[in-house]
Formats: structure tokens, sequence, C-alpha cells
């Protein structure tokens, strides 16, 4: 790390060759288990019903162990320009790209899991310097949440989403950015909607993928497209869930796996990419091996899987866990995309979210749009921000 100044430091990620040969080790000599029984009778067997295909998954170890290129994510996360600082006694990782044009705004991206800084490098340079002509330009700030990738691990509790956001506040004005618009979904969503909620003063207005409703809301007034996301939500975390519910409980339990063994983080991540995007069998569908590689590869080298997992320990429930009664004034405009896990319906939405300038449902997506989805998504983002700094200007 080369000094930046008092309290910002540059920062350059380098895996050592003896932890990259120690990976590569450890996926040639894994123990796996035997196939996933089939249906019998059925006659298109659902191959991901019990979790990642065997067939699927060694296809996937042995591209990690032979081709995967982890220095050319290395260079790519050095060319957008890699920090880190101190907030609140741990050292925050982030991206951050600054734009050529005089008119940019400040903007924080966070992400969620099992996502990572992975998810924003393909499209930090056109949010930076669009192509698009009339498209609006930001000084991006993406940076890794407490925990992930190269921020500290917390040693002690207390790192859930409100202490997360108001160490963003601290991050944007310490780059100088004492007024910025903020974007998340997943855990980025939750954390963007206590921006917005808590800090009006700093915080221009949002765009999120994860709108989160007061609890208690009735289903009485609902379009029938809008009933069925509440209940395909509430069904998700019914019976789908039991990810979450082991790292909010457990996360020590399951860390020891995913910070011992390559192949069962990846089989813990690849799951998720699997149920969670717009695909009908496999992410390979719309996400490259490298990609989704890029963000396992980056838990594994960071030995992060425990200490990610805590975030589930310090903050499950999310909005309605840390503040039932946040509301967020600032304008926001939310993104659905159609294979996503939560989505909430507008009525609900508007019960927290008080100034809704701008409120879609995409095409095509899920849950990782800007892996599945870059271009769409980035568009999107560029228009729903247009619409909040409009509504800004507005008030």
């Amino acid at each position: 790390m080369n000094r930046l100044d008092r309290d910002v430091q540059v920062f350059e990620a380098r895996a050592t060759d003896a932890d990259l040969d120690d990976l590569r080790a450890r996926l040639a000599a894994a123990r796996l288990p035997e196939t996933e029984t089939v249906y019998r009778a059925a006659p298109d067997p659902r191959r991901w019903d019990q979790g990642v295909p065997l067939a699927d998954l060694v296809d996937v170890v042995n591209y990690w162990r032979n081709e995967y290129d982890w220095r050319s994510f290395e260079a790519r996360l050095d060319r957008i320009g890699q920090f880190r600082t101190v907030i609140d006694g741990l050292c925050i990782h982030f991206l951050h790209r600054r734009s050529a044009r005089a008119d940019a705004t400040p903007l924080i991206l966070t992400h969620g899991w099992p996502g990572s800084i992975a998810e924003f490098i393909d499209i930090v340079d056109e949010l930076a310097d669009p192509k698009e002509p009339g498209a609006p330009a930001f000084h991006v700030v993406a940076p890794s949440l407490p925990g992930f990738g190269y921020s500290d691990k917390p040693a002690t509790t207390g790192w859930g989403a409100g202490k997360i956001a108001a160490a963003w506040v601290e991050l944007m004005g310490r780059l100088g950015y004492d007024k910025f618009v903020a974007h998340g979904g997943d855990w980025g969503g939750v954390i963007t909607t206590v921006l917005g909620g808590r800090f009006p003063a700093q915080v221009l207005g949002i765009h999120s993928t994860l709108a989160q409703a007061p609890p208690g809301l009735a289903m009485e007034g609902l379009t029938a497209e809008e009933r069925k996301w509440a209940e395909d939500t509430r069904d998700f975390w019914l019976y789908r869930a039991a990810y979450a519910k082991q790292q909010a409980t457990r996360p020590q339990t399951i860390g020891y796996s995913l910070v011992d063994s390559p192949v069962g983080l990846l089989a813990w991540i690849l799951d998720k990419f699997a149920e969670w995007t717009d695909t009908e069998d496999s992410p390979f569908e719309t996400i490259s091996r490298d990609r989704i590689l890029d963000d396992v590869t980056l838990y594994w080298l960071t030995r992060t899987g425990a200490s990610a997992a805590r975030i589930y320990y310090e903050s499950h429930g999310g909005v309605n866990t840390l503040d039932p009664g946040l509301r967020v004034d600032v304008p926001s405009a939310i993104t659905i995309y159609p294979r996503d896990i939560e989505k909430c319906p507008r009525p609900w939405a508007e019960q927290r979210y008080r100034q809704i300038v701008r409120c879609r449902t995409a095409e095509k997506g899920g849950h990782f749009p800007s892996l599945e989805v870059p271009e769409s998504f980035v568009k999107d983002l560029q228009e729903g921000l247009a619409a909040v700094l409009a509504a800004h200007r507005g008030r």
C-alpha cells in the first residue's frame, strides 16, 4: 500500500503464488460425494433440485484448477483503482473511479451476499464515463462490506446494516463527497435503504433492486401479479432460505467448511447463482464461469467465508429488524427483476419509500443483474438515478 493522504491509502491486490498453488492442490485432492439421485418417473429430471449437480461441479472445479486466471481479475481491480481506509477501527477496502465529467454525481454501490465488488467491475467505467449521449455520469465508489474481500474482518459484534450505513457516510465524506446517491441490491439494498432513511442530509436519493416494506401489510388492494410477488417472497423465506438461517444462527460452524474447502465454498455460492438467476438450468447461461470464479476466488483467497456469513448474524431480517418504523423521504427509484428472490409490491413499498419517482419491472434478470444483464442494468441504473436527481433538484 502507498500513502495517499492521512486517511486513505492506495491498495493493490496481490495473492501469493503459494496461495494459488495451494488452491490448485486442494482442488486436485477434493473428496466428492456420489452423484445426486434423480426422479425416476420424471421425463425431464430437475437437475438442480438437490443443489449443485456433481457433473456441473466437476466441470467448474477442473476449469478453476487448470484454466481460470486470477491475475487477470487482480489487474482489472487495479485499473479501476483500489483503496483502504480505517473507519471506526475497521479497515474498509473500496474501488474508486472518478469521472472525467465536471457534472458527475458521487455514487456509492453496495453489494450483498454471496456477491462482492466483483459484481461491479464490468460496469464501473460506463457509469463513470458513459458512451451514451445524455446519460448521467458518476464518481463511483464501491466498498467491500466488512468481513468481505479485502475489508477487515470485525473482531466484535455490532457491524450490522446500521453501522455499515454510517461508515459509508463517513467514507464518502472522507473522499470529499458530502452529498451523493446510492444503489444496492441484497444486503446492499438494505444498507441503501438505511442510508436514505437515516442520512437525508447527505443522500440525494437512492436506487435499489431490493425494496423492503414495513411488516404486517395486508394483501387487499394488490393486483394479481403483486399478490404473486408477495406469496413468492413469503415462500422463499419459508422454504428456500435454509442458507440464511444457518448463517444467521451458526455462521462459525458453516465457516469452517467455507474457509477450509474451496470445493465446499464453490458449491455453497454456486448454488445461489443457479437458483437466483434468470435461467432455465444453469447459471452459466447468463454468467460466465470466469465471472463467478472471480467472486468465489475472492472469498477463498481472503478467507472470508465465515466473516461474510456473519452479516446474517448481525442483520437477519434486514430493515425490519433494524428499525421497522424506518421511512425513506429522499427520492427513490426501484427496479424489480423477474427472477429475483424478493419482489415488493409498489403499494407496500410506498409505505416505507415516501417519494418513489420511478418503479419498474425489468424484462429479464434475476438477483445478480449487473452480471446477468449488464448493459440493461447500467441503462436502468442511469435512468433511475437521473429521475432521482431530477426530483431532488425539483424539491
